[in-house]
């Protein structure tokens, strides 16, 4: 199987979808011959669940066929691991980082568009993709600006009030059953369109048949591990207290000196993480750290505080030190495998040396 390169960056598309059928792809099979796409699907999970994407941390191991028949077989998986709050965040990160691609996707020049190297998308395609092309119309402002106007009954149907003030009805300019909104409004629902799809009929029973029954017991160390990951996170310590200079050396270089640019996507999402995990809010964080009011902190502190309160944890050390965000490491750093646990360390130790000098007063 040859699949289309740009399956593998958005296999939850009808056409993507169609493909695996026709190749007649059996994903008990693949599982019980070790097929690399069933250590992509769980590496796929196991990102979603801890990290908020599901974007390999090494992208040249897997082929354009590893990718696509992840995702069928990360569906099998989460199924399998069967918790509420593990299906809304698998849903949640692959809409998340569909949303990343997909702004690329239309953010680029013609040249970019012609590459064959990068297989994209163009919006066209996105809006048929969710049976949106004849609901969203192009206009320009004068500034010659792109803008859309959206059928309100589409835009009903994947805006959420939740969003903020700014997405209520009520507060949009509707004329002739249609509301005007900006491109990254448009990206934004379209973002929601993909998490609506994919959480679609998850989590699914597996089992019930000879072949479920196989499919579950192939997969069992894998759905362990996934559970033990998930256990993992719970066991991160819980700490309310803010004390920027107790922070651990990556999260100070990301927050310090408020950057001119706006902090690279998975930069700002482990900085907010971290923030997050110590009770902020998205309010809080932007008045601390404006740096990262970059138009989606709300958003991206909602998901992260999660509506069942089931915190995404900061990535771990391993994972920052993937995108090159683990900086100026110190002694303690050699001890230690998650920013939280650095930070945790190090407010106990400042707590234990105020008291000390108390004590010698």
């Amino acid at each position: 199987m040859r699949p289309d390169p740009l399956y593998a960056r958005y296999p939850f598309f009808r056409t993507a979808r169609e493909a695996v059928q026709r190749a007649d792809i059996s994903p008990p099979r693949l599982v019980t011959e070790g097929d690399p796409a069933v250590e992509r699907a769980r590496e796929r999970v196991e990102r979603a669940l801890m990290s908020g994407t599901v974007a390999s941390e090494t992208p040249s191991r897997w082929s354009d066929r590893d990718e696509l028949l992840s995702y069928p077989i990360a569906r099998i998986l989460v199924s399998l691991v069967d918790v509420r709050a593990a299906v809304e965040k698998y849903a949640e990160a692959e809409a998340a980082t569909a949303f990343d691609r997909l702004t690329d996707d239309l953010s680029a020049d013609d040249e970019a568009l012609r590459s064959v190297a990068t297989p994209r998308v163009d919006l066209a395609t996105a809006l048929d993709e969710f049976d949106l092309g004849d609901a969203v119309t192009r206009i320009e402002d004068d500034r010659r600006r792109a803008r859309y106007r959206i059928d309100v009954d589409a835009y009903l149907r994947l805006s959420d009030p939740d969003w903020g003030d700014g997405w209520r009805l009520v507060n949009r300019d509707l004329a002739a059953g249609a509301v005007p909104i900006e491109t990254e409004e448009l990206h934004r629902l379209l973002r929601e369109a993909v998490r609506r799809r994919v959480a679609d009929g998850l989590p699914f029973d597996v089992r019930g048949s000879a072949a479920g029954d196989e499919l579950a017991a192939a997969l069992d160390e894998d759905v362990r591990a996934l559970r033990d990951r998930l256990a993992e996170r719970e066991r991160l310590p819980d700490i309310d207290t803010v004390a920027p200079a107790q922070f651990p050396p990556c999260m100070q270089a990301l927050l310090d000196g408020e950057a001119d640019e706006t902090l690279p996507p998975h930069a700002a999402f482990a900085a907010t993480a971290f923030l997050v995990s110590l009770g902020l809010d998205a309010d809080a964080i932007a008045e601390r750290w404006p740096a990262l009011d970059d138009g989606h902190l709300e958003h991206r502190a909602t998901v992260l505080a999660d509506r069942s309160g089931s915190q995404y944890p900061a990535p771990s050390c391993a994972t920052m030190q993937t995108f090159g965000d683990c900086v100026n490491p110190d002694a303690l750093c050699e001890t230690i495998d998650h920013p939280l646990r650095y930070y945790a360390s190090a407010v106990a130790d400042s707590d234990a040396a105020d008291e000390s000098a108390e004590a010698g007063d």
